[in-house]
Order: C-alpha cells, then structure tokens, then sequence
C-alpha cells in the first residue's frame, strides 16, 4: 500500500521557518516526480514546488521563488520541503504528491496519483 505521510507544519509568526517532511513508503519513488501543493479552505490545491527524478530541475511558484527550497532524498525515499520567510499569505494546508509515470514535472495537480494527508502551515502577521 502506497503511503505519503506529511510532517513538519505548525504555527509560526512571519519571517520564521519550517521544513515540511513527507515519507513515502509502499513504493520506490525515486525515479518519479515529486511535489508539494498548498490549498486553503474554498479554493482550487495549488503547485508550490516540484522535483524531477534527478533533483536537478526544482521548479517554484512565483510567490514561493527565492524562500522555499525543495528537495528529495532518493535513497530514504523522502521529499522535503524548506519555507524561510514565511509569510501570513503562506497559511494554507501542505500536500506531497508523486507521479507514478516516468515523465517531465507537472505543476497540475490532476496529474499527479499519490497523496498525503496534508500538513497544517499558519503564519501569523
């Protein structure tokens, strides 16, 4: 059974930190991408950030670019995800997403096939 669990989130207040975690397991997903979405209450999951299989080509949203670095531990089968200066904008519900087919990184969330539960993430102003 295919598992990707979320961990990391919390409260922080703007200009903090947080690194988010997810364990894959049930599945090698090291030759896959892999992703982190956010989404908050009402609104469409959005792309914040994605790896290809070599790790080599992260690609950001816009309004994360230059504060949040994405990176992937192939050998633990983990994916993670670092937020430096933080912002209340930045307050939503965190998800890690995998590929399960072997091809460029998609920023859709309708492509991707694996889930986790998503992490909590607040930033207070």
């Amino acid at each position: 059974q295919v598992q990707l669990v979320e961990s990391g989130g919390g409260l922080v207040q703007a200009g903090g930190s947080l690194r988010l975690s997810c364990a894959a397991s049930g599945r090698t997903f090291s030759p896959y991408p892999m992703a982190w979405f956010r989404q908050t209450s009402g609104k469409e999951r959005d792309f914040v950030a994605g790896v290809s299989t070599s790790g080599r080509t992260p690609t950001y949203a816009d309004s994360v670019k230059g504060r949040f670095t994405i990176s992937r531990d192939n050998a633990k089968n983990a994916l993670y995800l670092q937020m430096n200066s933080l912002k209340p904008e930045d307050t939503a519900v965190y998800y890690c997403a995998a590929d399960r087919r072997l091809r460029g990184l998609e920023v859709s969330p309708l492509e991707y096939d694996y889930w986790g539960q998503g992490t909590q993430v607040t930033v207070s102003s």
